[in-house]
């Protein structure tokens, strides 16, 4: 049997054709009317996961 995907994980990341590990910003929840429109601008697009954060997550054993 294999092992289950982590389903938050999941719903979290996306892996992308090079094996590529993309995730959301943060801090794009609340208050940001007070933001500068490039800074908002910029947390809307996925950024790719740092090098040492792959090796801890869970979700890569899975993939």
């Amino acid at each position: 049997m294999s092992i289950k995907s982590t389903k938050s994980y999941l719903k979290r990341f996306k892996v992308t054709k090079n094996g590529k590990i993309l995730s959301r910003k943060p801090g794009q929840n609340h208050f940001n009317a007070k933001e500068r429109t490039r800074v908002s601008g910029s947390k809307r697009r996925l950024a790719t996961v740092h090098m040492a954060n792959k090796a801890k997550s869970r979700f890569l054993a899975t993939v």
